[in-house]
């Protein structure tokens, strides 16, 4: 099969279009032969050697971590999935990725992809939406009547953390750019703070949960913003222990694990038009490189796509 892999750590150099092994299958795993792999900012860090310390990875490494396809084949011990199935998935990023044309994946961290979406908006959504669900679910408890502040609300898991905090019957508060502002309120956002000329302090005060997906100042002037009790949670630094003590708030550090459950929830909702996606820009595998520099310059309004024919 044909693949993107990195035979070393380094800039867009190191990536080769190249063939590998069609990987294999086990007992309880499937393969989704790809139709789209989303592209995602892991991706680059993960090539450039931000993450060897956290997941040593023996090479050539195949990247890419959000995929839909249909089902190829599956493992003896799987009962859940049939051949030519059509899944979405944001698999185990411990192993080879998506940037391929076939991708081994525990039947357990699949789901059956939204009918209203196409593989390549399918592939959009694993990753970051899983992200945007454990934060303010599994982990914040959002519920109905309560408040978040949404930082980053613009880009891939905030948009995403927009909707289904507004699902839930939150106040939405979201900062972002000022030409973000009308995306963000047709997502659903209460109130758009623009970042540049605004500050979001003034806005609102005692939220139950604040979403960092920015980081650095911006967690560190959040945790006033709280309720006593309330909770941070970012995805981008681990949050001030002294600082969470100083307020009487909870913090939680997020690094996502697959979650297939979700994924289906959320196929429930994409396909009742509850939630929606956007992908900006599709590349041809082969023009892998060409992608991760769009997503590394960080001038990508929604999600960039490689679909493999």
């Amino acid at each position: 099969m044909k693949a993107i892999r990195i035979h070393e750590y380094g800039d867009a150099s190191t990536l080769r279009y190249e063939d590998a092994p069609k990987p294999e299958i086990a007992g309880n795993e499937v393969r989704v032969r790809v139709r789209a792999a989303g592209v995602n900012p892991v991706d680059w860090k993960i090539r450039e050697g931000y993450l060897k310390e956290m997941l040593p990875y023996p090479m050539p490494l195949i990247l890419g971590w959000d995929v839909s396809g249909e089902v190829e084949a599956v493992g003896d011990e799987v009962r859940d999935f049939k051949v030519g199935d059509e899944v979405y998935s944001r698999p185990n990023i411990a192993r080879d990725g998506s940037y391929a044309e076939f991708v081994s994946v525990a039947a357990s961290e699949v789901a059956l992809k939204p009918k209203s979406l196409s593989h390549a908006e399918a592939a959009s959504v694993p990753l970051a939406a899983i992200t945007a669900w454990q934060g303010l679910f599994a982990i914040a408890k959002l519920k109905k009547g309560q408040t978040v502040l949404i930082h980053g609300a613009s880009g891939g898991v905030g948009s995403f953390a927009v909707q289904l905090a507004k699902h839930v019957g939150a106040t939405v508060v979201g900062t972002g750019s000022a030409r973000s502002k009308a995306h963000l309120e047709e997502l659903g956002a209460d109130v758009v703070v623009d970042y540049n000329s605004q500050k979001f302090e003034d806005y609102a005060k005692d939220f139950d949960v604040v979403f960092d997906l920015v980081g650095g100042e911006t967690q560190s002037r959040s945790f006033p913003t709280l309720k006593a009790g309330g909770i941070l949670v970012s995805v981008t630094d681990p949050p001030s222990e002294e600082l969470a003590a100083k307020y009487g708030v909870r913090t939680k550090f997020l690094f996502i694990e697959p979650d297939a459950p979700a994924l289906t929830e959320m196929a429930a909702l994409f396909d009742s038009g509850k939630l929606k996606t956007h992908v900006s820009e599709r590349f041809p595998l082969a023009e892998a490189a060409q992608a991760l520099a769009k997503s590394q310059s960080g001038k990508a309004h929604g999600k960039i796509i490689l679909e493999v024919n």
